[in-house]
């Protein structure tokens, strides 16, 4: 048994301090309650919230992470196998409401503030990431169906779902079309029955999409209709059940089947299925609100889905931060580094965290985590005031949310998959050994940066389309929060210069993006998104940078006053960790520049079979 599985790196080890700091302090969730949508909530009842989740997250999730990795789903006899806790997840998610947690109170749901419930996802996700995504899943496809549906539909599919009996689906993914959707090919065709239609088809990579854990599975699933428009205008969301529910409340097959599970370098515990519907002519779905508005209704899903998966990607690195930090705390060896002139105190071995290239690699896990949470809170807190507020306040929180969803989806799957292989690193050829957890996470973390969209495809959503959005509004609301916290900064001398270099970096993205846009101004698109990867990782770095000097205001405004919440040492922690991020990410954003601004054009042909490979 190793060291590692001695303490729950998760668990005992598990900064809980954190998330209660970034909730609290950082982002001010407990404002929140003053919309009657949260008035039911206050800060005790939140705090026994996330207890009750690490508790849950102690009995049933962390066991069975390795577990699961070592007997992964699996299609056999017409049918995918899973872990026996999956059913005991949807049991438990269903009775004690998690799955509807913030639903309205007439959909069924308990009207959590997102914040809050995204904070306990959280702690699932560090502790077992193969599970959260099939009751995430269920409550996103639930939560589509009840935004958009009709009173029949909801009547018919919402309350097994939320009661954890049935699971829900997202079925984009075709074999010929993956992030193209305007290509896709499943087809619907109108019955003699108003808004039921024979659906014929197949889908690929469908997470969740067949397993042992529920009685039946709701495939919320684009396809066109007959005659159609072409292109995504075209594209309709039908509700397609496994199991077709029937008046006396019977179930029959409804010809939409499960024929393979693909078998993955990561997360092995989630299937992934192929779905094949129709193949006996006898599938039917039901349209959800208007023909041919498909996508904008699945977006909903999508959206929630891409803040999920930054979610899982900043927990799984957390779980792989505490992990190695465990680890270096034990482990003896080489010597410190010393002076000229100096003598060793023993001829023991140190601990390796002493080692300042170890405290980097660790310190490096430190910031993209924690960053990356804090991002993810904030974007969390832009959906509840969105959803809560009828004021400018609100519209202005949805275009943040806007704005900020690719990067919150893409910086944590990106540099979190780094900080993995960082904390490997420090495990040394432990890591790579099987007895630890390291190298199931950077299995499990590495598919992050492909689901709900590449990083290329949300670059360029975040060039292409967020930044002009409305005028570049969304832009100037961050800019001007993103000024806030630097003359926030300015008032504690310790942390002035940190906000100055912030304030020129910033400057760097607005000069950047000038220069980009004149490209965009010209109609000459191909340059202007050619590297819009490397903008995204010149915003990102900035936008991180942004949260770490919000948490380092907390952190120094706490310092000053004698807060006693957490330890001295506590915030003094966060401000550290501020500093490493300046000085070892943020100088990266003026390397980003020199390539954008460059006038080699590399990736550019006029003679697009030019041949060069």
């Amino acid at each position: 048994m190793s060291l590692i599985f001695k303490i729950h790196c998760y668990g005992k080890l598990y900064e809980y301090g954190t998330l209660r700091f970034l909730l609290y302090s950082v982002h001010k969730a407990e404002e929140l309650f003053q919309y009657e949508r949260y008035a039911g909530y206050d800060r005790t009842a939140m705090d026994i919230l996330l207890d009750a989740a690490k508790d849950w997250a102690d009995q049933d999730y962390y066991p069975y992470f390795k577990e699961m990795d070592e007997h992964p789903a699996y299609y056999k006899d017409g049918k995918v196998h899973t872990h026996p806790i999956v059913k005991k997840i949807f049991k438990k998610g269903g009775e004690d409401g998690w799955i509807g947690a913030y639903f309205d109170a007439e959909d069924g749901g308990m009207q959590m503030p997102y914040t809050f419930y995204n904070a306990a996802i959280h702690i699932f996700q560090a502790a077992n990431n193969h599970l959260p995504g099939y009751i995430g899943l269920t409550s996103g496809a639930a939560h589509l169906i009840s935004s958009f549906g009709s009173d029949e539909l909801k009547k018919k599919f919402i309350p097994p779902m939320l009661a954890g009996e049935w699971s829900g689906t997202m079925a984009l993914t075709e074999p010929q079309s993956g992030s193209s959707l305007s290509h896709i090919l499943t087809s619907a065709h109108p019955t003699d029955q108003p808004g039921l239609y024979k659906i014929k088809g197949q889908k690929i990579f469908i997470s969740g999409g067949d397993h042992e854990g529920t009685d039946n599975f709701v495939h919320l699933t684009l396809a066109r209709i007959e005659g159609a428009p072409e292109g995504t205008k075209g594209i309709s969301l039908f509700v397609v059940p496994k199991l077709m529910p029937q008046a006396d409340g019977s179930l029959v097959d409804n010809d939409v089947h499960a024929v393979a599970d693909f078998q993955k370098m990561g997360q092995r515990g989630y299937s992934t299925v192929h779905l094949v519907y129709g193949e006996q002519d006898h599938c039917y779905g039901y349209l959800v609100g208007e023909a041919h508005h498909g996508l904008k209704y699945m977006f909903q899903m999508m959206n929630g889905a891409r803040i999920d998966v930054g979610l899982s990607s900043a927990s799984t690195a957390a779980a792989a931060y505490y992990a190695s930090l465990q680890y270096a705390r034990e482990r003896l060896q080489g010597a410190r580094l010393l002076n000229a002139g100096e003598k060793p105190d023993s001829k023991e071995q140190t601990l390796i965290i002493h080692h300042p290239d170890v405290r980097r690699m660790l310190l490096l896990q430190k910031a993209v985590v924690e960053g990356s949470l804090s991002l993810l809170m904030e974007c969390s807190k832009y959906n509840d005031i969105a959803q809560s507020d009828s004021s400018e306040k609100g519209k202005d929180a949805h275009l943040l949310l806007e704005l900020l969803t690719p990067i919150a989806k893409t910086y944590p799957a990106e540099m979190g998959r780094v900080a993995i292989d960082n904390g490997l690193q420090v495990l040394g050829g432990y890591g790579f050994c099987t007895d630890f957890p390291l190298q199931q996470y950077l299995r499990d973390v590495r598919i992050m940066a492909i689901y709900e969209g590449t990083t290329a495809i949300h670059s360029l959503d975040l060039l292409g389309r967020k930044i002009p959005m409305e005028n570049g509004k969304a832009i100037k609301l961050l800019s001007d929060r993103v000024t806030a916290t630097i003359m926030q900064s300015m008032s504690y001398p310790e942390l002035a210069p940190y906000g100055k270099v912030l304030g020129e970096k910033a400057g760097v993205l607005q000069k950047t993006l000038e220069y980009l846009m004149g490209y965009a101004m010209k109609g000459d698109i191909r340059n202007y998104l050619a590297d819009a990867n490397i903008f995204m990782e010149l915003a990102s770095t900035i936008v991180i940078a942004y949260q770490w000097l919000k948490m380092a205001v907390a952190a120094q405004q706490a310092l000053n006053e004698g807060d006693t919440t957490y330890s001295a040492d506590f915030y003094r922690g966060k401000v550290h960790t501020m500093k490493f991020f300046f000085k070892y990410e943020l100088p990266k954003v003026d390397a980003r520049k020199e390539i954008l601004m460059s006038d080699d054009k590399l990736t550019i042909f006029e003679d697009e079979n030019e041949v060069i490979f």
